[in-house]
């Protein structure tokens, strides 16, 4: 079942002066479509409690919900999918534990992993990356760089690519002239002076 993929991701993050929720709120009024809700520093019982005033706010605003990694919290809240960011994870046995209803996205590093990815035929999008250096999500994987994203079009990827890991509004135009599906931003819009005003830029850069 081919799912609708947003061009435009926006992620939340752990921030020390605003709730993922308050993070949410303000994406969502700026007319962000496609929320990935990145928490690493709650327990779950704690995610439970933010991700139901978070699917509220969502739909209120028509938005899809996306949990990063924590699958096991579907059949909690009222998310539309996840997005598995463990390289070595079972992806098929997440698509079975999730089913088929919901969209599952996943993360690659290189060719080889987004071709992993694709060839599972259970993901509907891969995230790839990271395209520049970035503090959200540290590691050590090259940065692919517009070079990266344009050695895509050799490749026979038909799966939606969602170039990740420090883009900046000034990288949205020229990664959307290579071969990528979508952009996903966190910092880009979570550090600015105007949050909302970013969202409304990145979605005009976009759309």
């Amino acid at each position: 079942m081919k799912k609708y993929i947003s061009k435009f991701h926006y992620l939340t993050q752990d921030l020390p002066n605003r709730s993922h929720a308050e993070q949410v709120q303000i994406a969502c009024e700026a007319g962000a479509n496609w929320i990935q809700y990145r928490c690493m520093s709650k327990s779950d019982e704690e995610m439970v409690t933010e991700l139901h005033q978070i699917a509220s706010i969502c739909d209120d605003w028509g938005a899809t919900l996306i949990l990063a990694n924590h699958y096991h919290l579907l059949d909690k809240v009222d998310a539309q999918g996840v997005h598995i960011e463990d390289f070595d994870a079972d992806l098929a046995a997440i698509r079975e534990a999730i089913t088929d209803e919901k969209t599952l996205g996943a993360s690659a590093t290189n060719i080889q992993a987004l071709l992993r990815v694709q060839n599972s035929g259970v993901v509907d999008y891969c995230g790839y990356g990271p395209f520049a250096h970035t503090d959200t999500k540290p590691n050590d994987k090259p940065l692919l760089g517009y070079d990266g994203y344009r050695l895509l079009e050799r490749q026979p990827i038909d799966l939606p690519v969602i170039a990740v890991g420090g883009v900046q509004l000034k990288d949205i135009e020229p990664l959307l002239q290579t071969s990528v599906y979508g952009i996903a931003v966190s910092s880009a819009v979570n550090l600015s002076l105007d949050p909302g005003g970013m969202v409304k830029e990145i979605y005009r850069k976009i759309y």
